[in-house]
């Protein structure tokens, strides 16, 4: 039985945020006491030569890319690396499930931003939902509250790049293989990390870095192959809401590896947040069938 696109997208989907959230966990844990900037350097060097072996063998670099597209990798390249330098360094000092759930506003904030750029229409419900979701985040942030800090502030501008960085995804012409977007973000990323590397202490990784590092780069390749694919595949108001497998999983592996579970405000939140997505979703499906059969 084939898959339809909307439910391959979901399915790719879900295994990106499984994905990217181990590959963070790995990272939050190899930074904990080494240089960040160059444990993003050498993860981003593995998953930069694994990324071109792949577009290697599937014939990706003998493309030539449309003007348009360029310009729409371009974007996308330049929030990848915001979004994964501010996300890094908000992730050291921050749990993990307590930056994951400010992500979790992403799928809102892309429906927003689609109305507000691509002039997608939207109504006064998922408006209220939209609304009602970003007062969830401020719920877990808590502005004013102790734990709202700098870190806090990158969390939320990592967010924010990662809606643009998925909205200029969204733009990229299907003939792109994903394999080639995947290597130029994962290159440029590693190359903004070693430009930062003369302004920041050296380490010798040990051999339990080492493997950290490595099991990060492994995720993180499997993350861009798939998210990128899942954005491009399936319809991104049915796509985007399953960022939220990332929320559980970040709050297992927070609790099972580094015993920091979220306190109840951050639950609250995130419940909020979460619903509010889960509504936008329903109610885009809706007016979507409505669109297709008026009858």
């Amino acid at each position: 039985m084939a898959l339809s696109d909307n439910l391959r997208g979901s399915l790719l989907m879900v295994v990106a945020m499984i994905a990217f959230t181990v590959n963070d966990a790995c990272m939050k844990a190899v930074t904990a006491d080494f240089p960040s900037f160059e444990a993003i350097a050498l993860r981003g060097s593995l998953t930069t030569l694994a990324l071109c072996v792949i577009a290697l063998r599937n014939g990706a670099f003998r493309l030539t890319v449309p003007k348009p597209d360029r310009r729409w990798i371009s974007w996308r390249v330049a929030m990848e690396v915001a979004s994964t330098l501010t996300f890094i360094l908000a992730l050291k000092h921050m749990p993990l499930a307590n930056l994951s759930a400010i992500l979790q506003f992403l799928p809102l904030g892309v429906t927003l931003a689609a109305a507000l750029v691509l002039g997608d229409k939207i109504g006064w419900r998922r408006m209220l939902a939209i609304t009602i979701g970003f007062l969830g985040v401020m719920l877990i942030i808590r502005p004013g509250g102790e734990g709202f800090d700098r870190w806090s502030v990158l969390g939320i501008i990592s967010m924010l790049c990662v809606i643009v960085r998925d909205l200029s995804t969204r733009r990229i012409s299907r003939g792109v293989p994903s394999t080639l977007v995947a290597v130029l973000a994962a290159l440029s990323v590693t190359v903004a990390a070693i430009v930062f590397l003369p302004f920041t202490e050296f380490a010798i990784p040990t051999v339990k870095q080492a493997l950290l590092i490595l099991m990060a780069a492994t995720f993180l390749i499997v993350g861009y192959l798939t998210v990128i694919s899942s954005m491009r595949v399936g319809d991104i108001a049915v796509v985007a809401p399953f960022r939220y497998t990332s929320l559980v999983a970040a709050i297992i592996l927070g609790w099972a590896a580094f015993g920091q579970f979220p306190d109840r405000y951050t639950l609250i939140g995130s419940a909020i947040v979460v619903a509010t997505g889960i509504y936008t979703f329903q109610r885009e499906r809706r007016l979507s069938r409505i669109a297709q059969n008026p009858a």
